[in-house]
């Protein structure tokens, strides 16, 4: 099922959860400094919202952190109310179980949801469950800790939303829950973190029954993505802290607090929803804080989302899993009595607000189950998948490429050069028997990088160089029909520009595809590439010549390879939070994305719109004044980029006012 979204946005709607108000400003009973913030911290994002255009506001729960039973409840709760107080829209809450009390957990000391609680919670922020409409759309606000209470309001609710459902079956229905039905998976043991059964199995019933559009959960403070029968399915992250038992899906060091101020994956969602469709646009804060009587915080840039960007041929080399269940120890907190497994969807959240549709990964994600559940999924939110092999298919592969083949744009094969030709009866089989465009790349030449000073340097090269564009446009003309296009690979020396201006002559000349891979690294596996604000502008140049071309560009790599061979920064780090070369991409898609762009003459990458507008990047010291700036040091830009230790002398530009006539 497509996902993209068709029309208008009808309006917007902002989503913000976890904020865990305190019952005094910069105090927390939590020893962790960032719980300390958590009042200013939803100041911030509160004016943030005011700036969105917004309808309206639902909170997802846990607006206070003082649990029913502390005298400190209703001191929190006022404080609260007193923050909100400036939105300039309605907001709409829901309780979380720090504003009501616990689900059902007999392992923890905090109490558990009651009458008494529901009534503190009703007194302090009204109705604990309910529903309303808004143009033709209908919300339903659910009480997630009291499924499976036992309590008698359990049944009363049970009873209502399931009437609500039926009265409203057929129209567009966004659901709201505090507590998630699952964290990555619907057959997950029962933990602190999702709604165990019977409750979990009742309530995914009525999803798949009535199917409603999507359904936003909160509670465990990071980013989930998942589809529940037709229903999209989120997990958004909070405002205040990161819960940092969850820090086990990085491969890294905890951070700032262990984790838990793992700023960049603080914010709040805007929830555009369209004609037909929606889309969840992520806000990151970086834990900004806006104290009282503060000046206000900086508007957010919206950033493009793959839903709704047309931008193709744009791949990202996927050279760490993208999809995979990490496990999550026992951590004498929240859990202690097992280990926990979740899938890591910062990949996918970091893709989304770059708007890169293309991933390049091999064919064993195709062949895992669990990985290609999850390309289907990506493809119908957008996603194009480059799948690579080296040599021929093994009969399962055949078949699952076969059988697969709506989820693969191209297969990229590579071979031995001396073999491509002896083998073409079996390069047209494939294409035939897949119905797959096939992309032919090339591995090990014998070219004198492999011999250097009398040493063998042990490395793998993979791709076609310009050198052998004369022999291709032979290969091609001899055997039309033998493959579709060819894979190009230039080392970091080479400029993407100018190699792509060559690969479209000979695109044209020869009715081929062709892809480049832009490297980042060069010869030596030891030689480490780590100047981030370089690396962000060889990110660019690769997408703007892309752009410019007409070629597919594939960007090496997407998360930071800080260990092992070749080492380099990538778009996003370990922790998948955006790099500046991150912040450029988004940048460039948003922009690229609108349309009217063609190639400018000259050696460097640039482009003309048909306004005049020229597009390009520049050292700071070459750009003249109205330009727009990627500068995470300048807060008057109105960007909500990351704190960086780059040299601001080499910080970067994307756009130039329109030329002096």
């Amino acid at each position: 099922m497509k996902r993209r979204p068709t029309g208008d946005v009808l309006f917007r709607v902002a989503l913000i959860s976890d904020t865990h108000v305190n019952e005094a400003e910069d105090f927390s009973a939590s020893p962790y400094p960032a719980n300390a913030e958590a009042n200013p911290r939803a100041r911030y994002v509160f004016d943030q919202i005011n700036q969105s255009g917004a309808a309206f506001c639902i909170h997802l729960g846990e607006m206070i952190n003082p649990v029913p039973e502390l005298p400190s409840y209703g001191p929190a709760a006022e404080n609260f109310h007193a923050i909100a107080s400036n939105l300039t829209m309605p907001l709409h809450l829901m309780p979380g179980n720090h504003d009501i009390g616990d689900k059902p957990v007999t392992w923890m000391p905090a109490g558990m949801v009651n009458g008494e609680h529901i009534a503190l919670y009703r007194e302090h922020f009204g109705r604990d469950y309910f529903s309303f409409d808004h143009g033709d759309c209908h919300f339903v606000i659910i009480n997630s800790p009291l499924i499976n209470s036992g309590d008698p309001a359990e049944a009363e609710q049970a009873a209502w939303l399931e009437a609500d459902f039926a009265a409203n079956a057929g129209r567009r229905i966004f659901m709201f829950s505090h507590y998630p039905l699952y964290v990555s998976d619907p057959h997950e043991p029962e933990s602190y973190d999702n709604i165990d059964e019977p409750g979990r199995s009742w309530l995914l019933g009525l999803i798949k029954k009535y199917k409603p559009e999507a359904l936003f959960s909160a509670h465990v403070h990071n980013f989930w993505y998942d589809v529940i029968g037709e229903t999209e399915y989120y997990v958004v992250p909070s405002t205040c802290f990161v819960r940092h038992d969850y820090s086990e899906m990085y491969r890294i060091d905890g951070g700032s607090q262990q984790g838990r101020n793992d700023a960049a994956k603080l914010g709040h969602l805007t929830l555009d929803i369209h004609e037909t469709g929606h889309v969840a646009h992520y806000h990151r804060s970086y834990g900004a804080c806006l104290g009282e009587g503060g000046a206000g915080a900086r508007p957010v840039t919206k950033r493009p989302h793959v839903k709704t960007t047309d931008l193709r041929g744009i791949y990202v080399d996927m050279r760490h899993a993208w999809a995979e269940d990490m496990v999550v120890a026992p951590s004498g907190a929240v859990d202690e009595f097992r280990r926990k497994k979740a899938r890591n969807d910062y990949p996918v959240m970091a893709l989304w607000e770059m708007g890169l549709r293309g991933l390049r990964v091999p064919i064993q994600d195709l062949m895992d189950p669990t990985t290609r559940a999850r390309m289907a999924l990506m493809r119908d939110v957008g996603h194009d998948f480059h799948v690579y092999r080296y040599g021929f298919p093994s009969d399962d592969e055949r078949s699952a490429l076969a059988q697969h083949k709506d989820l693969i744009t191209q297969l990229e094969l590579v071979l031995g050069w001396d073999t491509v030709t002896e083998n073409a009866e079996n390069l047209r089989a494939l294409r035939a028997d897949t119905g797959l465009d096939i992309v032919l790349s090339r591995v090990n030449r014998k070219d004198a990088a492999k011999m250097s000073g009398g040493r063998f340097n042990h490395l793998i090269s993979h791709g076609f160089t310009l050198a052998e564009l004369e022999e291709l446009e032979d290969l091609s003309k001899a055997h039309p029909d033998l493959v579709q296009g060819f894979q190009f690979t230039i080392p970091r020396s080479m400029c993407p520009w100018d190699t792509a201006r060559k690969l479209a002559d000979f695109a044209d000349r020869t009715k081929c595809q062709v892809v480049l891979y832009v490297k980042s690294t060069e010869a030596s596996p030891a030689e480490r590439f780590h100047d981030e604000i370089a690396n962000a502008r060889r990110f660019g140049d690769a997408l703007m010549s892309a752009a410019g071309h007409g070629v597919s560009v594939i960007l090496d790599t997407f998360d930071d390879a800080d260990r092992g061979y070749f080492t380099r920064t990538g778009l996003v780090d370990r922790r998948f939070n955006p790099r500046q070369a991150g912040q450029l991409i988004a940048e460039l898609t948003a922009r690229i994305d609108n349309g009217g762009w063609h190639r400018a003459d000259g050696d460097e990458p640039a482009l003309v719109h048909t306004s005049g507008q020229i597009l390009r990047i520049s050292p700071r010291a070459d750009v003249p004044t109205g330009v727009v700036w990627i500068d995470p040091k300048d807060q008057s830009t109105g960007q909500d980029f990351p704190p960086s230790d780059a040299n601001s002398d080499l910080l970067l530009t994307v756009s130039e006012p329109n030329p002096e006539p």
